[in-house]
């Protein structure tokens, strides 16, 4: 009997567009691999900011190949959209499976390209990097598809080695032949590099005009002896310079503090490896995972109560929380293998300034600070300084989002074909880039208050634009004209559609778009000062809001400050304000004790400016009354730091664990719940006086706060049938007050919600503006 032949399977033509965070994170090479163990025929190629798969074969093979790159991609690739367009000449493609030359589409696409974020060094490059017999030994800047610079090196999509800042160096033979191999790591690496072919270290001392021509490892040698004498050291890292000294050396810590004009701020800390980083703090599972994930953060840890500890006393002063991150790059891990000690590792500028990239701008700004510089020739592209985060009720709490998070996109629950451009507010200054149903937040800018800052801004701002072809038709800003982010919304053509958004409104937003709360919800918004939409200074708020809209149900009882912005950098001021002019009175008997330990000039100019109302607008500030408390309490009267009054605060209030209140109420003025801190402000005063320790009233008011927000809570679910509660503001890095809010507002029926991956203090305000901005042209067209 004849066998008839089977058919071979006909074979279809797909064109495969894979939208993501798929460029730098050896999608290309995941693809090729994939396709060709499938035995298909055709190519992958980067268009724009997106991956192209244009593939021929049986149409069940075709379709395992699509549920692959949905469910399996590499580690560090995120897949948003995967779309496909059947039909086409499959002979034109031809046998076997290529990766194809980049190209662009030189159109506008929807949503934004995954800009890849940069990656910590991999174990297989550090084991390269430590051994003698591999040719990387020692190198630097070793790095493979799975780690190495992508944000900071990007000069525009697609991603490829000739718009990156390697495009200078050109590929030796054996690194061509790595970049070329489909089996190696480094296919399609696009920063791969060798001592032979890629960046060099050089070394140049303070004072010296021009690199001496110590590179490579004499540079190195020079770094670490400095470091190690007690100098410190301005290395060119991934996103910017850092400044570096020994973490142990209290005389190198103190100098470091008085170059950099940060007298008391905490400086972070980095380790050479988590067993180290076990020494000097606890670490939960959760923070862990955050100090060994490839995006390297500084992690805010609890420190060992009680037991001696290797760091000088001037790296954490006060606080019972370090900031321990571990190295990231291949030079850190050769510093810190070098020095076998924590390096205290911080911003490459002087206080409040910007973070330098450039060399010329670094060897000059940097000067009064760095002992030496270590550089190379490897341009920064962009300005990325250290992501900080902590660990909140087991989840990651973005304190600041910058290198390893940001520019990766978030969602935007609120789909827009506008182009959305929010500006921010003043501090810890980030901006929005929102188009379709993604938003794009840029890397944390810091105070954005001098010419520098802002020059930092239109840097950052221009370099995300470019990429993403980007051009605003909206603009979203706060209320607050004095903000120079509010003014550059301002000086834009008129033709733009501007959105303002209140401050708080933006916080509690931001909170809620990004844990998915789309009705209406409570914003709990907690912060230092903003404007408030009936003009005066908010900053202890409760709302009930959408993301179109709020209505203010709550807030905290009002205080003068006193000369302004004086009060903020002295607490010792915002707690006269509460004593002699605040909403609510305080008893002469209890305040007499604060009173007399102040500075009589002081106190006698600063009751004439309350009873006149001279530079002292009144304030319904959270942030303020934990400033005032902490300097009636003794703890904190001057600032070095913007939130360092309240740092100390609840590093007190830690020290106690007491979860008793303090006594308060809450009455109703012009229609609104509002708390009356007299009585909260009057018992702590008594109770110090009879000798409680400041510990115990910091616990004590901590508890406070949870009780009388909680209170507000539900009083307002009981009116509006609202259960979801949006916790946010600066208050919120709290970490007592934030854990036990949700504790507490889950016993009373109620849900609450933190930030997460946009930090709760003003970094968060641009996306909260850009949603607000999307939901309002959505609902007005």
């Amino acid at each position: 009997m004849a066998v008839t032949p089977r058919e071979a399977p006909a074979r279809e033509v797909w064109s495969i567009r894979v939208r993501g965070t798929v460029q730098g994170v050896g999608f290309r090479p995941f693809v090729h691999r994939l396709a060709s163990g499938l035995g298909l025929d055709g190519t992958v190629r980067n268009v724009d900011g997106d991956v192209v798969v244009e593939v021929a074969g049986p149409a069940d093979t075709l379709a395992a190949l699509v549920r692959a790159l949905r469910e399996q991609p590499p580690q560090h690739a995120v897949v948003a959209h995967v779309t496909v367009t059947r039909g086409g000449d499959a002979g034109a493609l031809g046998a076997g499976f290529t990766v194809a030359l980049s190209t662009s589409a030189a159109t506008t696409r929807p949503g934004f390209a995954g800009l890849p974020v940069d990656l910590a060094t991999c174990d297989d490059c550090i084991r390269e990097l430590f051994d003698p017999a591999d040719r990387r030994y020692r190198y630097p800047f070793v790095n493979c598809t799975a780690c190495g610079p992508r944000a900071t090196i990007v000069d525009a999509l697609p991603y490829d080695r000739a718009r990156t800042a390697m495009a200078g160096f050109a590929l030796c033979a054996a690194c061509a032949a790595e970049y070329a191999d489909p089996t190696d790591r480094r296919f399609h690496a696009e920063p791969v590099a060798c001592p032979a072919c890629g960046p060099r270290l050089s070394w140049r001392p303070a004072g010296e005009a021009s690199d001496p021509g110590a590179t490579s490892e004499e540079a190195l040698a020079a770094a670490v002896a400095t470091i190690a004498a007690g100098g410190t050291v301005a290395v060119k890292g991934l996103g910017g310079y850092q400044l570096v000294c020994d973490a142990t050396d209290t005389a190198a810590v103190h100098r470091l503090r008085t170059r950099k004009r940060r007298l008391r701020k905490p400086f972070a800390v980095m380790v050479v490896d988590t067993a180290a980083a076990g020494v000097l703090a606890r670490i939960s599972p959760a923070e862990l995972r955050l100090l060994t994930g490839p995006a390297r953060p500084i992690v805010l840890l609890a420190t060992h109560p009680g037991a001696p500890t290797a760091l000088a006393s001037g790296v954490h002063p006060g606080t019972d929380r370090v900031g321990l991150f571990l190295p990231g790059t291949p030079l850190h891990h050769l510093l810190l293998r070098a020095l076998a000690r924590p390096l205290v590792v911080t911003s490459g500028n002087l206080s409040d300034e910007p973070i330098a990239i450039d060399d010329t701008d670094a060897t000059a700004r940097l000067a009064p600070v760095a002992d030496g510089f270590l550089l190379h020739d490897r341009p920064i592209r962009a300005r990325y300084d250290d992501s900080v985060v902590r660990v909140i009720g087991g989840r990651r709490f973005t304190v600041r989002r910058a290198r390893g998070y940001a520019p990766d996109p978030l969602p935007l629950p609120v789909a827009t074909d506008r182009s959305i451009l929010a500006v921010g507010a003043q501090l810890k200054h980030t901006f929005t880039l929102a188009r379709a149903d993604r938003a794009l937040v840029g890397p944390h800018g810091g105070s954005l208050d001098d010419a520098d800052a802002l020059a930092a801004f239109h840097a950052t701002l221009g370099q995300l634009t470019r990429l993403h072809r980007f051009t605003p038709d909206v603009l979203a800003h706060d209320l607050h004209p004095g903000y120079l982010s509010t003014r550059y919304a301002a000086g834009q053509p008129p033709g733009l559609r501007r959105v303002p958004v209140q401050h708080h409104h933006a916080h509690v937003v931001s909170c809620a778009a990004e844990n998915g709360v789309r009705g209406p919800f409570l914003g709990v918004a907690y912060d230092g000062l903003g404007l408030g939409a009936d003009g005066t200074l908010w900053g202890g708020e409760l709302l009930l809001a959408s993301y179109t809209g709020f209505r203010r149900l709550g807030r905290f009882g009002t205080a003068p400050l006193p000369g302004g912005e004086a009060a903020v950098r002295r607490p010792a001021r915002m707690a006269l304000g509460y004593l002699l002019g605040g909403e609510f009175a305080v008893p002469a008997g209890p305040a007499a004790g604060f009173l007399g330990r102040m500075p009589s000039a002081e106190r006698d100019t600063i009751a004439r400016m309350v009873a006149r109302g001279v530079n002292s607008p009144h304030t319904s500030s959270a942030g303020r009354l934990f400033d005032a408390m902490s300097s009636l309490l003794g703890i904190c009267d001057d600032a070095d730091y913007e939130g360092e009054a309240a740092v100390l605060l609840e590093a007190a209030a830690a020290a106690s664990g007491g979860t008793e209140p303090l006594p308060w109420r809450l009455t109703e003025v012009d229609g609104l719940w509002v708390y009356d801190w007299s009585g909260t402000l009057t018992a702590a005063l008594e109770r110090a006086r009879a000798g409680t320790p400041p510990s115990e009233l910091a616990a004590g008011f901590h508890a406070t706060i949870v009780a009388v927000t909680v209170a507000l809570c539900v009083r307002a679910a009981e009116q509006t049938g609202v259960t979801a509660v949006c916790l946010s503001g600066g208050c919120m890095q709290n970490r007592i007050l934030a854990s036990r809010l949700l504790t507490e507002l889950g016993t009373a029926g109620l849900t609450g919600h933190l930030n997460h991956d946009v930090p709760a203090n003003d970094g968060g305000i641009s996306y909260g503006q850009a949603v607000v901005a999307a939901a309002t042209c959505d609902e007005g067209g």
